[in-house]
Protein backbone atom coordinates (compact mmCIF):
# COMPACT_ATOMS: atom_id res chain seq x y z
CA UNK A 1 0.00 0.00 0.00
CA UNK A 2 3.16 2.36 -0.21
CA UNK A 3 2.27 5.59 -2.21
CA UNK A 4 -1.49 5.24 -2.20
CA UNK A 5 -3.82 7.09 -0.02
CA UNK A 6 -7.56 6.27 0.33
CA UNK A 7 -10.25 8.82 -1.30
CA UNK A 8 -13.51 9.08 -1.22
CA UNK A 9 -15.49 10.20 -4.10
CA UNK A 10 -19.53 10.38 -5.00
CA UNK A 11 -20.50 8.82 -8.16
CA UNK A 12 -24.19 7.67 -9.33
CA UNK A 13 -25.64 4.30 -9.00
CA UNK A 14 -25.18 3.73 -12.35
CA UNK A 15 -21.41 4.39 -13.01
CA UNK A 16 -20.71 2.27 -10.29
CA UNK A 17 -22.57 -0.43 -11.12
CA UNK A 18 -20.53 -0.77 -14.69
CA UNK A 19 -17.25 -0.41 -12.53
CA UNK A 20 -19.12 -3.42 -11.00
CA UNK A 21 -20.19 -5.27 -14.20
CA UNK A 22 -16.65 -4.68 -15.80
CA UNK A 23 -13.77 -4.56 -13.29
CA UNK A 24 -13.35 -8.46 -13.42
CA UNK A 25 -13.86 -8.45 -17.64
CA UNK A 26 -11.09 -6.23 -17.73
CA UNK A 27 -8.71 -8.82 -15.85
CA UNK A 28 -8.68 -6.30 -12.38
CA UNK A 29 -8.44 -7.96 -8.88
CA UNK A 30 -10.14 -4.90 -7.61
CA UNK A 31 -12.23 -2.09 -8.25
CA UNK A 32 -9.41 0.46 -7.23
CA UNK A 33 -7.40 -1.27 -9.93
CA UNK A 34 -10.06 -0.87 -12.34
CA UNK A 35 -10.89 2.69 -11.64
CA UNK A 36 -7.13 3.50 -11.69
CA UNK A 37 -6.78 1.92 -15.40
CA UNK A 38 -10.17 3.84 -16.06
CA UNK A 39 -8.59 7.15 -14.97
CA UNK A 40 -5.60 6.78 -16.50
CA UNK A 41 -6.55 6.46 -19.62
CA UNK A 42 -8.68 8.96 -19.81
CA UNK A 43 -6.43 11.34 -18.63
CA UNK A 44 -3.82 10.08 -21.59
CA UNK A 45 -6.69 10.39 -24.05
CA UNK A 46 -6.58 13.66 -22.38
CA UNK A 47 -3.28 15.15 -23.14
CA UNK A 48 -2.56 13.39 -26.69
CA UNK A 49 -3.40 14.15 -30.08
CA UNK A 50 -2.12 10.55 -31.54
CA UNK A 51 -2.39 6.59 -30.59
CA UNK A 52 0.98 7.05 -29.15
CA UNK A 53 -0.36 7.01 -25.53
CA UNK A 54 -1.92 4.10 -26.38
CA UNK A 55 0.07 1.64 -28.81
CA UNK A 56 3.35 0.60 -27.27
CA UNK A 57 6.20 2.96 -29.21
CA UNK A 58 7.68 -0.14 -31.13
CA UNK A 59 4.15 -1.00 -32.14
CA UNK A 60 3.68 2.61 -33.28
CA UNK A 61 7.09 2.86 -35.41
CA UNK A 62 7.03 -0.46 -36.60
CA UNK A 63 3.80 -0.02 -38.78
CA UNK A 64 5.07 3.60 -39.62
CA UNK A 65 7.64 2.15 -41.23
CA UNK A 66 6.45 -0.71 -42.51
CA UNK A 67 3.41 1.44 -44.19
CA UNK A 68 6.00 4.16 -45.66
CA UNK A 69 7.42 0.91 -47.59
CA UNK A 70 4.95 -0.20 -48.58
CA UNK A 71 3.80 2.86 -49.95
CA UNK A 72 6.70 3.72 -51.62
CA UNK A 73 7.22 0.04 -53.39
CA UNK A 74 4.03 0.62 -54.80
CA UNK A 75 4.44 4.28 -56.11
CA UNK A 76 7.49 2.56 -57.97
CA UNK A 77 5.54 -0.07 -59.52
CA UNK A 78 2.79 2.12 -60.52
CA UNK A 79 5.34 4.37 -62.26
CA UNK A 80 7.00 1.50 -63.63
CA UNK A 81 3.87 0.12 -65.05
CA UNK A 82 2.52 3.63 -66.29
CA UNK A 83 5.99 4.00 -68.31
CA UNK A 84 4.92 0.13 -69.76
CA UNK A 85 1.46 0.88 -70.58
CA UNK A 86 2.88 4.36 -72.14
CA UNK A 87 5.54 2.38 -74.21
CA UNK A 88 3.27 -0.41 -75.45
CA UNK A 89 0.59 2.40 -76.34
CA UNK A 90 3.26 4.07 -78.34
CA UNK A 91 4.26 1.44 -80.42
CA UNK A 92 1.06 0.06 -81.04
CA UNK A 93 -0.10 3.52 -81.81
CA UNK A 94 2.72 3.48 -84.20
CA UNK A 95 1.98 0.54 -85.98
CA UNK A 96 -2.03 0.92 -86.33
CA UNK A 97 -4.48 2.17 -88.20
CA UNK A 98 -7.76 3.03 -86.47
CA UNK A 99 -10.22 5.76 -86.89
CA UNK A 100 -11.32 7.78 -83.98
CA UNK A 101 -15.14 6.32 -83.68
CA UNK A 102 -13.20 2.61 -83.60
CA UNK A 103 -10.97 4.06 -81.15
CA UNK A 104 -13.88 5.67 -78.74
CA UNK A 105 -15.41 1.99 -79.04
CA UNK A 106 -12.84 0.09 -77.97
CA UNK A 107 -12.15 2.39 -75.24
CA UNK A 108 -15.32 2.09 -74.18
CA UNK A 109 -15.61 -1.14 -74.12
CA UNK A 110 -12.23 -1.50 -72.32
CA UNK A 111 -13.79 1.09 -69.32
CA UNK A 112 -16.79 -1.51 -69.25
CA UNK A 113 -14.85 -4.28 -68.89
CA UNK A 114 -12.58 -2.92 -66.47
CA UNK A 115 -15.91 -2.35 -64.18
CA UNK A 116 -16.90 -5.48 -64.97
CA UNK A 117 -14.35 -7.52 -63.75
CA UNK A 118 -12.82 -5.04 -60.87
CA UNK A 119 -9.92 -4.97 -63.48
CA UNK A 120 -9.45 -8.31 -63.75
CA UNK A 121 -9.11 -8.74 -67.14
CA UNK A 122 -5.79 -10.50 -68.83
CA UNK A 123 -4.69 -9.71 -72.68
CA UNK A 124 -5.76 -12.86 -74.00
CA UNK A 125 -9.55 -12.13 -72.80
CA UNK A 126 -8.82 -8.61 -74.95
CA UNK A 127 -7.09 -10.95 -78.03
CA UNK A 128 -9.85 -13.71 -77.89
CA UNK A 129 -12.40 -10.34 -78.19
CA UNK A 130 -10.65 -9.36 -81.36
CA UNK A 131 -10.65 -12.56 -83.26
CA UNK A 132 -13.74 -12.51 -82.23
CA UNK A 133 -14.99 -9.23 -84.47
Amino acid sequence: MSNKNKHTIWLPDSTWQKVEDYYRTDNCAAKNEFIKKAIEFYVGSLHTKNANAFLPEVLSTTLTGTLDGFASRISSLLFKQGVDINLMAQIIAYDTDIDEGTYERLRGRAIRDMKRTNGRISFKDAMDFQKSV
